[in-house]
């Protein structure tokens, strides 16, 4: 196997880029291990660095691996390590403004990536979609490296400190799990922050929100959430009248004492679903 080094001679890392490279082996076993790689799949790759996860992705049973890298003075390298790869492909430019297919046109079925941090938010959106307009057709599973404060959010509970209004999109658009925490040190150079491997497995068509409810649910959110730690009376309040109100969250089950993130998200959908027979 080629060594790390060739081809990425005098490489700083940038932190305009926020790199970071992964170089804990045991992580890196484990993020490979939760995309369970079969023959049949496609995999993409968002910033493979100096290529220590690709070498892993090529090193599995999958059937092709296109990794899509901004950094210019790293695609040489990453060309001249694993070009001789006939499953490996590919592209210089912006993951969030590229069309994520693979070079026979086709879109990937996995997503395994370590997320430059800064980008967190759109790429989210750009790889599972908004709860109006998920992703379609939807990745099979993504196993992404991200900010351990963000993974929290994704996957807490109501009623815990980091559950939010992120936590009730996600968790309406996937199934969110934690692979593994990865500290500071499993990283060259060591971020500030500590980090975690993350599993979603979007939801099938047909357990998805239909356009209307998921727009409906969005407007709950963003009201309700605005100000966290006031109670839902008076956050959706502007939204209707009393009497309204106190109807809806009764049909809900919903107590308009409680503050927004001690609802589940099947909550705000019945809320939400409330909300038609008002107009």
């Amino acid at each position: 196997m080629h060594s790390e080094a060739m081809g990425f001679h005098g490489h700083q890392t940038r932190k305009r880029f926020g790199q970071h490279w992964l170089k804990d082996q045991s992580v890196l076993d484990r993020i490979v291990a939760a995309a369970d790689l079969q023959q049949q799949d496609r995999v993409l790759e968002v910033g493979p660095g100096r290529g220590a996860l690709t070498e892993r992705l090529l090193a599995s049973p999958a059937g092709a691996v296109h990794a899509v890298e901004l950094d210019r003075d790293l695609v040489g390298g990453l060309k001249e390590r694993f070009g001789g790869e006939p499953r490996f492909s590919l592209r210089q430019g912006d993951v969030l403004e590229l069309p994520l297919l693979l070079e026979d046109g086709a879109p990937a079925g996995k997503v395994v990536a370590n997320i430059p941090y800064n980008i967190t938010g759109p790429l989210l959106e750009r790889l599972i979609g908004r709860l109006d307009r998920p992703v379609d057709p939807a990745y099979q599973t993504l196993v992404l490296l991200v900010q351990k404060e963000v993974a929290e959010r994704i996957r807490a509970r109501p009623g815990h400190s980091s559950f939010s209004a992120l936590s009730v999109r996600m968790q309406l658009l996937a199934h969110c799990h934690s692979v593994c925490p990865v500290p500071p040190r499993c990283f060259q150079p060591p971020p500030k922050v500590q980090s975690e491997v993350i599993q979603l497995n979007p939801l099938p068509a047909e357990e998805r929100l239909e356009p209307l409810l998921a727009r409906r649910v969005e407007l709950l959110l963003k009201q309700a959430f605005l100000a966290r730690r006031k109670m839902l009376r008076n956050t959706l309040g502007s939204l209707m009248p009393e009497t309204q109100l106190q109807q809806l969250a009764a049909e809900a089950g919903v107590n308009l004492q409680q503050r927004p993130q001690e609802l589940a998200p099947q909550t705000w959908v019945a809320l939400a679903r409330g909300l038609n027979q008002f107009d």
